[in-house]
């Protein structure tokens, strides 16, 4: 399969043509996002899969596990092949209870790009994402100062285009006043659609949004109008989440996870789901 074949083609982000239908590594860590998977060949063939179905759009970060799936990417797939890019994000660490600690001063920012570069085996990583709020939601603040050291690692050559994950409309236009973002990275899925504005906004500018936890993450998504309306279709309702959100916007894109080569099958085929027109209308409705 290759990337025109899988569902919704590919997406324009700086200069490079990311497959709609990416692939989430976080997933392939242990428990809670943190040490290693309980199968790592089974890891590795997922990542295989992946890239053998024709996804070319990884999305990880060093702090997952830490460092396991970073580890994972380059064992699993390097040497690299040309048109595959590796979409990292950075702003956070893990403490030894498994939480997320916020890690976002410069010298913190370096030291994790250096280290996502040396776990991937890179010499230049493709796109970084600031990470800026919690887990589940944006934090006010100024991105000021953190964005002004990833741009700075941009002007050196070891990032090729910058992200943020976790921010309102006003961190964007902050981050977008001191260097050019391609993507933007939040919480987003068929019921939990607070950002519905920045979708449409960032279509616009020609900005990728990524929805992060598209299938609800930690909880999946429970909802008895998508019940209903992947019985209808004799579909499952992930599959029915999936197709709803490459239709949402031309500039989304999916990375959905799994430690399992069949949901990631699943997955790839669930997003060419084909969707009436009367099953989308009822899909808008939910989470407005």
């Amino acid at each position: 399969m290759t990337a025109k074949q899988l569902p919704g083609g590919t997406y324009r982000v700086g200069d490079l043509d990311l497959t709609r239908v990416g692939y989430g590594a976080m997933q392939l860590a242990g428990p809670g996002v943190f040490g290693p998977p309980a199968d790592r060949d089974g890891a590795i063939a997922v990542l295989r899969a992946a890239v053998d179905a024709g996804i070319n759009h990884l999305d990880t970060a060093d702090f997952y596990g830490p460092y396991e799936t970073n580890e994972l990417i380059h064992e699993a797939l390097a040497p690299y092949p040309d048109d595959l890019h590796i979409v990292t994000k950075v702003g956070a660490r893990r403490d030894e209870q498994g939480g997320w600690p916020p890690a976002r001063r410069p010298e913190q920012l370096r030291e994790q790009v250096y280290e996502n570069l040396k776990h991937l085996g890179l010499d230049v990583l493709d796109v970084v994402n600031l990470r800026v709020g919690g887990v589940h939601s944006p934090e006010p603040g100024s991105l000021a100062e953190p964005f002004e050291a990833l741009a700075q690692l941009r002007e050196q050559g070891l990032i090729r285009h910058l992200g943020v994950s976790n921010v309102t409309a006003e961190q964007l236009a902050e981050a977008r006043a001191i260097a050019p973002v391609v993507t933007v990275q939040n919480m987003y899925n068929i019921a939990q659609r607070d950002d519905d504005g920045l979708v449409a906004a960032t279509a616009a500018d020609g900005i990728a949004f990524v929805p992060y936890f598209p299938l609800g993450g930690f909880s999946p998504l429970q909802s008895d109008a998508l019940d209903a309306v992947a019985k209808r279709l004799d579909a499952t309702p992930m599959a029915v989440a999936l197709a709803w959100l490459l239709r949402r916007s031309p500039n989304i894109l999916l990375i959905p996870g799994t430690s399992n080569v069949a949901h990631l099958r699943e997955n790839i085929a669930g997003a060419g789901l084909d969707l009436p027109a009367d099953a989308r209308a009822e899909l808008d409705a939910i989470g407005t």
